[in-house]
């Protein structure tokens, strides 16, 4: 599984909005991988920010 896929699940398994350490943390990729990964799924729109530094998967 790549990154981005990785955080988008680790994303939809907590259900609740979570910051790029947190998700780090749970998924167990270095920070630097899930910042990248993070990026491109923002820019895909998969991802939004209900609260400044904390993400969620797009509704």
């Amino acid at each position: 599984m790549d990154a981005k896929n990785a955080v988008l699940e680790t994303l939809k398994k907590e259900g609740s909005p979570m910051s790029a350490g947190q998700i780090a943390e749970k998924s167990g990729l270095e920070r630097k991988e899930v910042d990248k990964a993070m990026k491109t799924l923002k820019d895909e729109g998969a991802i939004v920010s209900p609260k400044r530094c904390y993400w969620e998967p797009k509704a």
